[in-house]
C-alpha cells in the first residue's frame, strides 16, 4: 500500500498544484521534483546562481528523505532538469558531487535541458531513494540470480 507523505518543514507545493512531497511504495521513496525554494521563506526570490539554487534543491530533497525515514545516500535514481544546460551543467555537478561523493554508489541519472521551470528556476531535481533494508535484500537477490 502506498504511503503518501507531506513534510511540513520542506518547501510547500505551490498553491496552484496538488501533490505529495513523496510517495513510498515497495521500499522505494519517490520524491517529487524540488525547486530551489527556501523552506523557511517560500515566497522569497530565488537565488541567482546555479550553485545556490542547487543547494536549496538538495536541502529540500534531504529534508523530505530524512523526515520520511530514508537517506539520500541510498538514492537509486536522480532526474535533473536544467534551464541553461550548457551554462549550468558543471556548476550543478559541483553541488551534486558533494551529495553523492562515492564513485562506487552513484545513482542512475538522467539530466535534461529544458526551456522553462516553475518560478523561472534554473534547476529542478526529483529522486528515487531506496530503504536500507530493501537495498540489502535487492543486493542479495541480484547476486543470487547472476549467471
Amino acid at each position: 500500500m502506498p504511503r503518501y507523505i507531506k513534510v511540513g518543514s520542506a518547501a510547500p507545493s505551490p498553491r496552484t498544484a496538488r501533490y505529495s512531497h513523496a510517495v513510498e511504495f515497495n521500499g522505494l521513496l519517490h520524491i517529487t521534483g524540488q525547486l530551489p525554494i527556501d523552506p523557511a521563506q517560500p515566497d522569497a526570490a530565488l537565488p541567482g546562481t546555479i550553485g545556490e539554487q542547487a543547494e536549496l534543491v538538495f536541502l529540500n530533497l534531504s529534508i523530505i528523505a530524512e523526515e520520511s525515514g530514508f537517506k539520500l545516500s541510498n538514492c537509486v535514481f536522480a532526474r535533473i532538469y536544467l534551464k541553461n544546460f550548457e551554462q549550468d551543467y558543471a556548476g550543478f555537478n559541483t553541488v551534486y558531487d558533494r551529495y553523492f561523493p562515492d564513485d562506487d554508489r552513484l545513482p542512475a541519472r538522467t539530466t535534461v535541458g529544458i526551456s522553462m521551470l516553475g518560478r523561472n528556476a534554473l534547476v529542478e531535481v526529483d529522486l528515487v531513494v531506496g530503504a536500507t533494508h530493501a537495498l540489502k535484500c535487492g543486493a542479495f537477490l541480484s547476486a543470487a540470480h547472476r549467471p
